[in-house]
């Protein structure tokens, strides 16, 4: 302001009219307007910004070499700091030989000589990528479901077209990306209700009691979630079978719980002795209180098909030293020997009694994984809780609301795997191949 009213003063001071003098301030204005531009104009900018960001950049490149001046900034998250249940995790099916392969896989890609030209991965259950092809009808109807508009081309069948609008009209907003209910969508846990009952000979199986999961995964690790509590001597104890899948070991980590092992018979075609499970249950009463007994049926990995008789102790066990059954029954479609039947926990139970039938609770559970399907990608499955007390059933579905609901294209083939093609529809004979 004060170069600008200097130079006003002089040029106002200079003779001439009125005029003259204005002509003067205009001229003198519009070359402090023009020179000021310009010196904007050939500043540098310190950050290649405006020049209004000079000021700021230049406080924040002086708090920078501050910081440097300072010491490394430590880490919140470190292996000492973190859960130390999470550490304890080990899950060998994706573990450091899996990592090993697949470094492996990378270098014959690249060339690398090796004494063999690929690598089989027998770490996981993934059949599709052992090259099994996927089920027609069951991809045939994820697709009408996550794109309605084939439901106007003559590709389809009719049957495939008839499931798709079935799980679409309990779909919020008739959308596959709309969220369902906790439990899962109310015609596919009618249909899985259904076909337990198929299964079962007539045993009844109500749609309440079947929650639809991420995977039979998602529903074993809830079940065990709200199973575990107390401490010390009183902290809850898993008995699990030796060979296991390590699911359940790492999930009894993750939770802090006990694991109480139980070993199968080797010599006996991996049976399961009721006195091994006795043996173990009596051991454990010393370090943890037992409370729930995994059974997998059939086997994982060793293949084994229990019995019914083998089944009728493992219930009554149960029964009778307080246990909460837990079966997972995931290969019930994969039963190949003629001398071998699959028989379900919750058909069993029901045929030895109302004793059993109304008191032993059982989480039972099945996927789209294994079996004839092998769609483990899609992460479908279902648990059927039977016995159940009324409040912790309510605080199950609490516990299931925290992640929304599972996937529903996950659920939508579920559904598939529970209601097929049967005699007289169109997709039948190409089904059964």
């Amino acid at each position: 302001m004060h170069r600008f009213s200097g130079l006003a003063k002089e040029a106002a001071a200079r003779p001439g009219g009125i005029n003259d003098q204005k002509e003067a301030a205009v001229r003198f204005l519009t070359s402090l307007v023009v020179a000021g531009k310009e010196q904007r104009r050939r500043q540098p900018s310190p950050a290649g910004g405006p020049l209004g960001q000079v000021r700021w950049n230049s406080a924040a490149k002086a708090s920078a070499v501050k910081i440097q001046d300072k010491p490394t900034r430590e880490k919140i998250l470190t292996l000492e700091s973190m859960n130390p249940q999470v550490k304890a995790v080990e899950y060998a099916v994706r573990g450091p030989i899996v990592l090993k392969a697949g470094e492996i896989e990378k270098e014959l890609r690249k060339g690398i000589k090796k004494p063999f030209t690929e690598v089989i991965k027998a770490n996981i259950g993934d059949a599709h990528a052992m090259g099994q092809q996927p089920i027609t009808f069951l991809r045939q109807v994820v697709a009408l479901c996550t794109y309605p508009n084939l439901l106007d081309s003559p590709s389809f069948p009719e049957d495939s077209k008839a499931r798709a609008r079935r799980i679409l009209q309990d779909c919020g907003g008739n959308s596959l990306g709309s969220y369902s209910a906790s439990q899962g969508v109310n015609c596919i846990r009618e249909d899985v209700a259904a076909y337990i009952e198929r299964r079962d000979g007539g045993v009844p199986a109500d749609p309440d009691n079947i929650y639809l999961t991420t995977g039979a995964s998602d529903g074993i690790a809830t079940i065990l979630k709200i199973l575990v509590s107390g401490g010390g001597r009183s902290r809850t104890g898993v008995m699990i079978p030796i060979p296991q899948y390590p699911l359940y070991s790492a999930a009894i980590s993750e939770l802090d719980a006990i694991q109480v092992n139980y070993y199968l018979d080797e010599e006996n075609c991996w049976a399961l002795d009721v006195n091994e499970l006795r043996r173990s249950l009596n051991e454990a009463k010393a370090y943890c209180n037992p409370k729930v007994l995994c059974i997998i049926n059939p086997g994982n990995p060793t293949g084994q098909v229990q019995n019914r008789k083998c089944i009728e102790d493992v219930i009554h066990f149960a029964w009778e030293e307080k246990l909460f059954l837990l079966a997972d029954e995931v290969y019930q479609d994969n039963v190949y020997s003629e001398r071998c039947r699959f028989n379900s926990f919750k058909k069993v139970l029901y045929e030895m009694g109302p004793d059993y039938s109304n008191n032993v609770e059982l989480a039972s559970f099945h996927s789209t994984s294994k079996g004839y399907m092998g769609e483990c990608g899609y992460r479908g499955g279902y648990m059927e809780v039977i016995n159940l007390h009324p409040d912790i059933k309510g605080q199950l579905v609490k516990l299931l609301s925290v992640r929304l609901c599972p996937p529903v294209s996950g659920q939508a083939a579920m559904d598939i795997v529970v209601n097929p093609p049967v005699p007289g529809e169109e997709s039948y004979a190409q089904f059964i191949k």
